[in-house]
């Protein structure tokens, strides 16, 4: 197929991109608020906990909006997969969000989600890194 097809697509990802890591660093911002108010053992201004949980989800449908986006293009322009590291950063930035989410939905319930979910989060910080890297490679083929 021809590029000029696929744009669209392309931009989806964009957007989807930019405002993924926007939502990571909004739910960055919240935790952490979080976290301090717990340790000093203050309750939560009204609304911050479904704030952090509605970014969250609004996180996990970006990746994989990103996930289906990536795996359409690459499919409907190369015929197949893995022609670079972004594959791979890819599924490890989804595998790691969705981790995470599970682990916050497991607090208080489970003893250890808080410490899988903020060493999840702090590891998905370099996937961020990884994946945008990559990516940036695989935009400089698309254009002019």
């Amino acid at each position: 197929m021809n590029l000029p097809s696929f744009l669209w697509l392309w931009k989806i990802a964009a957007w989807s991109m930019g405002l993924a890591i926007a939502a990571y660093f909004l739910l960055a911002i919240a935790g952490i608020w979080m976290r301090i108010l717990r340790l000093k053992n203050q309750s939560y201004p009204q609304g911050l906990r479904l704030f952090h949980l509605a970014i969250g989800s609004i996180l996990v449908f970006l990746v994989l909006l990103l996930l289906t986006v990536g795996i359409i293009g690459t499919l409907g322009y190369y015929g197949n997969l893995g022609h670079s590291p972004h594959l791979v950063a890819g599924i490890l930035v989804v595998t790691l969000v969705l981790v995470s989410a599970g682990s916050a939905l497991a607090i208080g319930k489970w003893e250890k989600a808080r410490s899988l979910h903020l060493i999840t989060n702090s590891i998905l910080f370099f996937g961020f890194i990884f994946v945008s890297l990559s990516g940036w490679g695989i935009v400089q083929k698309y254009l002019p």
